[in-house]
């Protein structure tokens, strides 16, 4: 009996987790969808930046979302001062940091882990003062 019971708890556990990362994946395949729509549109993001007074930004979340803004800002007039994970051994073509102690100043911090935009937004505000901006928000209003 205790041994169905703990596989029964096992297998809702893995349900849960499975539902959880399915759950992030389907908000992420909506964003880069978004971007393609944008990109369909003829625009480009740097535009959203120029508008905003963001000339230098930080992008939190080097992962592929992240280094596809990077990619996306290359050869325009937005300097991506560094990149912010909580993993510290990241391939990326500009400088990665981790979130200990505070970060250099930039005019906006883009966080691309829109998943986890809330918890990462409240850490972020110990450590700058400028604006947080949720990569999917971008999307949507470039």
């Amino acid at each position: 009996m205790a041994g169905a019971l703990a596989t029964g708890k096992f297998a809702v556990n893995k349900v849960e987790e499975i539902q959880t990362l399915s759950d992030k994946h389907l908000v992420l395949f909506k964003m880069m969808n978004q971007w393609v729509r944008v990109k369909q549109d003829g625009k480009n993001l740097s535009s959203y930046f120029e508008q905003h007074g963001y000339n230098k930004i930080a992008v939190y979340g080097m992962s592929y979302a992240g280094e596809t803004l990077v990619n996306e800002l290359k050869g325009s007039d937005i300097e991506i001062a560094y990149g912010i994970d909580r993993k510290e051994e990241v391939f990326s073509y500009i400088d990665v940091i981790t979130m200990e102690g505070s970060l250099p100043e930039v005019d906006a911090v883009v966080v691309t882990a829109i998943t986890f935009f809330d918890e990462i937004e409240e850490s972020l505000k110990r450590n700058v003062t400028c604006p947080i901006i949720s990569l999917e928000d971008i999307l949507y209003e470039v």
